[in-house]
């Protein structure tokens, strides 16, 4: 059996008020330190990692580092992982594309799986790269534990394809930062044990906290 534990990177600026931060190398927030201190310790309490896969951005890395120290394995970039390319979009506020583009912008949000970017990806361009790095993990790893650190629309797509949902879904699936999804594959059978899970994030104070043994 592999199981796949999905996480998204801590917070970062650009979460509140709503950008379009998609490829934008940001760090992680003191908040968002915390978060990925805690989402580590809740792995390591849990289970036995063969390996972290992390986006190349640094907020995946930095977040993958984390829970890779605190489970003595090897965190590995897969570019696989990266986030949507909003292209022009890139980083400007919701406010400013809906200004600038309202119609496409509606559509973004009533039809996601009709909509390109101008000059970047679709989602269908982004379940394409984030598949590849599926059958990577199930192929390397039938046996093994392994942590997936990805970004809001990575983690949706990820969870639309093992849900077997339509790309007009991504709306419904919730991915709030340092939160943990838990997925079983058995044989090609899979079973989604937990989404957006982030009860071990409650006692963050702005640093890094102690295990939950509640």
């Amino acid at each position: 059996m592999t199981k796949i534990v999905l996480t998204r990177h801590g917070h970062v600026d650009g979460i509140r008020p709503k950008r379009f931060r998609g490829r934008e190398d940001l760090t992680l927030t003191q908040r968002g330190e915390a978060e990925a201190c805690a989402v580590a310790e809740f792995i390591a309490a849990q289970w036995r990692l063969a390996k972290v896969y992390t986006s190349p951005l640094r907020r995946c890395v930095a977040t993958g580092a984390v829970i890779a120290s605190a489970c003595h394995v090897e965190a590995v970039v897969s570019d696989e992982l990266n986030d949507l390319d909003y292209g022009s979009w890139q980083f400007k506020t919701y406010e400013e594309i809906e200004h600038a583009d309202p119609q496409l912008f509606a559509e973004w949000f009533a039809a996601p799986h009709l909509v390109r970017f101008p000059g970047g990806e679709s989602l269908q361009d982004l379940v394409a790269r984030t598949a590849d790095a599926l059958r990577f993990v199930l192929k390397h790893h039938v046996d093994d534990t392994v942590v997936l650190v990805g970004h809001d629309s990575v983690n949706r797509a990820l969870l639309m394809q093992l849900l077997d949902q339509p790309l007009s879904s991504y709306w419904r699936l919730a991915q709030d930062p340092c939160c943990l999804n838990e997925i079983d594959v058995v044989r090609w059978s899979i079973h989604v044990r937990r989404i957006n899970e982030t009860q071990h994030l409650r006692e963050i104070k702005g640093g890094c906290v102690a295990p939950d043994r509640g």
